[in-house]
């Protein structure tokens, strides 16, 4: 497929413009990464957007791998010797990997069939009668003879393109998911028993359904099965191939039929329903995945300030770290709060608040997180009443302890002590931190060890990748991690970048990355717009503005007669530039919009303002909980049935999709998304269960 041809197709199925596709197309085949191309490159592109820039980069590689996959095909059926131009034509037309496989069906059978058995005993004339539907016979052919030919008429029938298709279409459209108890399934309660017995339209099972249905069969719950009405399907098949039911080989050709559906093309087309139905279930599972954790990552920062960090624990005491607004750790100490009073505990903490004077006190929600936050604040109250006391999500804290990156930035620190560091540094910022944590193991996910893995880790790598390209990135304070995630750069580089630093000290400018070993010209392209130097000379250093376009800035500056200086964060005078005048072939108006959008706001960052979540004071356990109590929460977890809530007792809430409004709901992430602050209501509390179920306020304000 020539690139005009796979831009065009692109295109189409995706109904956007064939220029701006093969703009991108031509750009991702350069090297350049998603977020430089939405960014930087809006006139080649004709503005697109960075979700349908990655719609195209996923559409491009699909044509791609189908293209091998058509390759391997036509060379496997070369080998056999049974490779025609009319089948190439054919294999050519092929649009998805379905078609191309019902194409390859009859040339890869691995072991001999009764067909071919059939077929070697001389029963191949018979089944083309069979299929002929003779008018007479001139005698009965012997039952072992009729078998056999009915055999090879299935084994025809089922690799008829055109026929498997239609099965395919017909449990699609008409087959039922059945789900039951499997006879070996382990005795008492499961997590699965609303599926012992059920059955519901496979057109209808939504995603969430069926992931939880694939779990149950995977550990040995349930069998499952798609059933389809056979009398239907062995009539549509005999519309679509010649059947006389007069003829005297008429009942053959049904039973021919009727054995090829049960045999070969119901099963065949049952595993390719399932599949698809995992493939759509998976790509809702990890979309949801997805924009929880891009809420999480854009979750408002404290900003730069001190922190105490507190890894709440009960037998080995509270982990308390304290960090300077950069992130580097002043003190570490031990205390006990949970469970029993320690005066010298007590002390201990009052001695760290009065000696580091931080901007606020980061708890994590763990087990004894909320009798810990409750002793803290009596300590803060009575000294330190300015200090903010925040409980912060430590999901994935423990992971990142015992990783390597930990070990190479907390060098001789307990892994315990290594908790309450990222805890405090979340509260910071929550991107700068959760970037060196595996995305699965923060807990934001539906399903998200049943769903493909590779999928999957492509899905979060985007939306890391995209989210610290929004915000942008701090060169002098930025840890290998995060560098890691910029535009262009990647792991290896990222190292060396941070070992410059450390040996030569903070880079003074953008341009300065040009002398780290490696980085040539096409990745300081990329990279440069994304990362800040604060402080530096030249001012557009730290803003969006890409050094590609600081000669037409300073030509701003010249007309208007200012210094740059003066310029850059004066969204009086950038706003009075006529962009009009600096728009050329190769600089157009969407670029220019954005650059007066940074000289107005340079460097601004896209979160939220920070606000701490406020739980009730009366409320710890989920002993505590009762019917009716209304309470302040935060989504945690967004999910196609509804959305988890922190109201603080160390167990989330579910507020079920029917009680997230008062009207319909569709969609979970049009109402509400992880990190959201929301009042809610109990409904139940079920104690042994641990599950607490809980519906959504309207707010008060």
């Amino acid at each position: 497929m020539t690139h005009r041809d796979l831009s065009a197709e692109i295109a189409s199925s995706l109904s956007l413009s064939p220029q701006g596709v093969a703009a991108v197309v031509a750009l991702l085949d350069e090297g350049a990464t998603v977020p430089f191309i939405a960014r930087y490159r809006k006139e080649r592109t004709g503005s697109l957007d960075e979700v349908q820039i990655r719609d195209i980069a996923e559409r491009r590689q699909a044509l791609v791998d189908l293209a091998a996959r058509r390759k391997t095909i036509e060379a496997a059926i070369a080998e056999q010797g049974a490779l025609t131009p009319a089948l190439v034509a054919r294999l050519e037309a092929c649009r998805s990997r379905a078609e191309l496989e019902d194409l390859y069906a009859p040339f890869k059978k691995s072991r001999k069939t009764r067909a071919d058995k059939a077929r070697e005993a001389g029963y191949g004339p018979l089944a083309e009668l069979i299929l002929r539907q003779v008018e007479r016979l001139e005698r009965r052919p012997a039952a072992e003879a009729l078998a056999g030919a009915q055999d090879i008429v299935a084994e025809e029938l089922a690799n008829r393109p055109e026929l498997r298709r239609l099965l395919r279409e017909a449990l699609a459209r008409h087959g039922e998911l059945v789900t039951k108890k499997k006879r070996t399934a382990p005795d008492g309660p499961s997590a699965f028993e609303a599926f012992y017995g059920a059955t519901e339209r496979v057109d209808r099972v939504p995603p969430h359904r069926y992931l939880a249905v694939c779990r149950g069969e995977a550990e040995g719950f349930l069998s499952v099965s798609v059933a389809v009405d056979l009398g239907r399907a062995v009539d549509n098949v005999l519309r679509r191939i010649r059947y006389e039911p007069r003829s005297p080989l008429g009942p053959a050709l049904r039973d021919a039929v009727e054995d090829s559906l049960k045999r070969l093309l119901i099963p065949s087309a049952e595993t390719a329903v399932r599949a698809d139905l995992k493939t759509h279930a998976d790509k809702a599972s990890i979309a949801v995945f997805g924009q929880n954790l891009e809420a999480l990552l854009m979750a408002p920062p404290l900003g730069a300030g001190k922190v105490l960090g507190v890894d709440p624990g009960i037998r080995t005491g509270c982990k308390c770290a304290v960090v300077s607004a950069t992130g580097e750790v002043l003190a570490e100490a031990t205390v006990h709060l949970v469970g029993r009073e320690d005066p010298r505990s007590l002390q201990i903490l009052k001695e760290l608040l009065a000696n580091h004077r931080p901007d606020a006190v980061a708890v994590g929600n763990g087990t004894g997180g909320r009798e810990a936050e409750a002793a803290i604040r009596r300590v803060v109250a009575d000294q330190c009443p300015d200090v903010v006391v925040v409980s912060v999500n430590e999901a994935g804290a423990s992971v990142y302890s015992a990783s390597d990156i930990a070990r190479a930035e907390l060098p001789g620190m307990d892994v315990t002590m290594r908790g309450a560091v990222s805890i405090a540094r979340r509260l910071q910022d929550p991107l700068a931190e959760l970037v060196k944590i595996d995305p699965k193991a923060i807990g934001v996910g539906q399903y998200q060890h049943d769903v493909d893995q590779g999928a999957l880790r492509q899905r979060l790598s985007d939306v890391v990748e995209s989210c610290v390209n929004r915000v942008g990135v701090n060169l002098a304070t930025a840890s290998a991690p995060l560098l890691a995630q910029v535009a262009g750069i990647g792991p290896k580089l990222s190292q060396t970048i941070v070992a410059e630093r450390a040996r030569r000290g903070a880079f003074p400018s953008r341009s300065a990355l040009m002398k780290v070993p490696g980085l040539g010209a096409r990745t300081y392209e990329q990279c440069a717009g994304f990362l800040r130097v604060p402080g530096a000379p030249n001012p557009l250093d730290a803003s969006a503005v890409h050094p590609e376009c600081y000669p037409v800035v300073e030509r701003m500056a010249n007309d208007l007669g200012v210094p740059l200086a003066r310029l850059v964060g004066d969204a009086t005078l950038a706003h009075s530039i006529p962009l009009e005048r600096y728009a050329d072939a190769e600089l157009g108006l969407p670029t220019l919009r954005d650059i007066i959008a940074e000289l107005a706001r340079p460097g601004r960052d896209p979160r939220s303002a920070f606000e701490a979540p406020k739980f009730r004071d009366d409320v710890h356990s989920i002993t505590d909980l009762c019917d009716g109590m209304e309470l302040e929460g935060v989504v945690t977890n967004v999910t196609d049935f509804g959305a988890f809530v922190d109201i603080g007792v160390h167990q989330d809430g579910l507020v079920h999709v029917s009680k997230l409004a008062a009207g319909f709901v569709r969609d979970p992430h049009a109402v509400v998304r992880a990190g959201d602050r929301i009042p809610v209501r109990v409904l139940s509390v079920d104690v042994p269960r641990k599950r607490i179920s809980l519906e959504r306020l309207a707010p008060t304000n």
